[in-house]
Protein backbone atom coordinates (compact mmCIF):
# COMPACT_ATOMS: atom_id res chain seq x y z
CA UNK A 1 0.00 0.00 0.00
CA UNK A 2 1.24 3.47 -0.82
CA UNK A 3 2.03 5.72 2.10
CA UNK A 4 -0.76 8.19 2.69
CA UNK A 5 0.62 9.24 6.07
CA UNK A 6 -0.64 12.69 6.92
CA UNK A 7 0.48 14.50 10.01
CA UNK A 8 -2.24 16.27 12.00
CA UNK A 9 -1.84 19.70 10.38
CA UNK A 10 -1.53 18.11 6.93
CA UNK A 11 -4.71 16.12 7.52
CA UNK A 12 -6.66 19.24 8.55
CA UNK A 13 -5.34 21.01 5.43
CA UNK A 14 -6.23 18.05 3.20
CA UNK A 15 -9.74 18.05 4.69
CA UNK A 16 -10.20 21.63 3.49
CA UNK A 17 -9.35 20.48 -0.01
CA UNK A 18 -11.48 17.33 0.15
CA UNK A 19 -14.41 19.46 1.29
CA UNK A 20 -13.95 22.23 -1.30
CA UNK A 21 -12.21 20.76 -4.35
CA UNK A 22 -11.54 21.84 -6.92
CA UNK A 23 -10.41 25.02 -5.18
CA UNK A 24 -8.49 27.99 -6.50
CA UNK A 25 -5.14 28.30 -4.69
CA UNK A 26 -5.89 31.93 -3.74
CA UNK A 27 -9.19 30.83 -2.19
CA UNK A 28 -7.34 28.01 -0.43
CA UNK A 29 -4.96 30.53 1.15
CA UNK A 30 -7.96 32.52 2.46
CA UNK A 31 -9.67 29.35 3.71
CA UNK A 32 -6.49 28.15 5.43
CA UNK A 33 -6.13 31.52 7.11
CA UNK A 34 -9.73 31.44 8.34
CA UNK A 35 -9.96 27.78 9.34
CA UNK A 36 -6.37 26.99 10.37
CA UNK A 37 -4.91 30.40 11.19
CA UNK A 38 -2.16 29.86 8.62
CA UNK A 39 -0.16 32.50 6.78
CA UNK A 40 0.04 32.42 3.00
CA UNK A 41 3.62 31.08 3.15
CA UNK A 42 2.58 28.19 5.42
CA UNK A 43 -0.28 27.24 3.11
CA UNK A 44 1.96 27.19 0.05
CA UNK A 45 4.71 25.26 1.87
CA UNK A 46 2.32 22.51 2.99
CA UNK A 47 0.63 22.49 -0.42
CA UNK A 48 3.99 22.06 -2.16
CA UNK A 49 5.02 19.21 0.17
CA UNK A 50 1.74 17.35 -0.32
CA UNK A 51 1.97 17.84 -4.09
CA UNK A 52 5.52 16.43 -4.06
CA UNK A 53 4.22 13.37 -2.17
CA UNK A 54 1.45 12.86 -4.74
CA UNK A 55 -1.38 13.54 -2.31
CA UNK A 56 -2.50 16.82 -3.89
CA UNK A 57 -2.20 18.48 -7.29
CA UNK A 58 -1.87 22.21 -7.96
CA UNK A 59 -2.35 22.79 -11.66
CA UNK A 60 -3.13 26.18 -13.17
CA UNK A 61 -3.78 27.54 -9.64
CA UNK A 62 -6.47 24.88 -9.08
CA UNK A 63 -5.92 22.47 -6.21
CA UNK A 64 -7.38 18.97 -6.24
CA UNK A 65 -6.77 15.81 -4.23
CA UNK A 66 -4.95 12.91 -5.86
CA UNK A 67 -5.70 10.70 -2.85
CA UNK A 68 -9.24 10.11 -1.66
CA UNK A 69 -10.09 10.83 1.94
CA UNK A 70 -11.25 7.23 2.38
CA UNK A 71 -7.83 5.95 1.24
CA UNK A 72 -6.01 8.22 3.70
CA UNK A 73 -8.30 7.10 6.54
CA UNK A 74 -7.85 3.46 5.57
CA UNK A 75 -4.07 3.85 5.69
CA UNK A 76 -4.21 5.60 9.08
CA UNK A 77 -6.51 3.01 10.64
CA UNK A 78 -4.41 0.11 9.34
CA UNK A 79 -1.28 1.76 10.70
CA UNK A 80 -2.84 2.17 14.16
CA UNK A 81 -3.94 -1.46 14.28
CA UNK A 82 -0.54 -2.66 13.04
CA UNK A 83 1.53 -0.55 15.44
CA UNK A 84 -0.55 -0.46 18.61
CA UNK A 85 -2.21 -3.87 18.44
CA UNK A 86 0.31 -6.00 16.52
CA UNK A 87 -2.14 -6.17 13.63
CA UNK A 88 -4.88 -7.72 15.78
CA UNK A 89 -8.27 -6.34 14.83
CA UNK A 90 -9.99 -8.13 17.78
CA UNK A 91 -7.52 -6.48 20.23
CA UNK A 92 -8.16 -3.11 18.62
CA UNK A 93 -11.93 -3.53 18.78
CA UNK A 94 -11.79 -4.63 22.43
CA UNK A 95 -9.70 -1.58 23.34
CA UNK A 96 -11.84 0.73 21.21
CA UNK A 97 -15.12 -0.39 22.71
CA UNK A 98 -13.95 -0.54 26.33
CA UNK A 99 -17.12 -0.63 28.41
CA UNK A 100 -19.26 0.78 25.60
CA UNK A 101 -22.15 -1.35 24.41
CA UNK A 102 -23.09 -1.61 20.75
CA UNK A 103 -26.57 -0.85 19.58
CA UNK A 104 -28.40 -3.60 17.72
CA UNK A 105 -27.91 -1.63 14.49
CA UNK A 106 -24.16 -1.25 15.07
CA UNK A 107 -23.79 -4.95 15.87
CA UNK A 108 -25.66 -5.95 12.69
CA UNK A 109 -23.47 -3.61 10.61
CA UNK A 110 -20.26 -5.04 12.09
CA UNK A 111 -21.50 -8.60 11.47
CA UNK A 112 -22.23 -7.69 7.84
CA UNK A 113 -18.76 -6.15 7.43
CA UNK A 114 -17.11 -9.23 8.93
CA UNK A 115 -19.11 -11.60 6.74
CA UNK A 116 -18.14 -9.65 3.60
CA UNK A 117 -14.47 -9.64 4.62
CA UNK A 118 -14.35 -13.36 5.51
CA UNK A 119 -12.59 -15.58 3.01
Amino acid sequence: MESYKLFDAEYKFACLIWDHEPINSTDLVKLSQTKLGWKKSTTYTVLRKLCERGILRNEDATVTAMVKKTDALKYESQTVVAKAFNGSLPQFLTAFLGDKKLSEREAKELKRIIEEATE
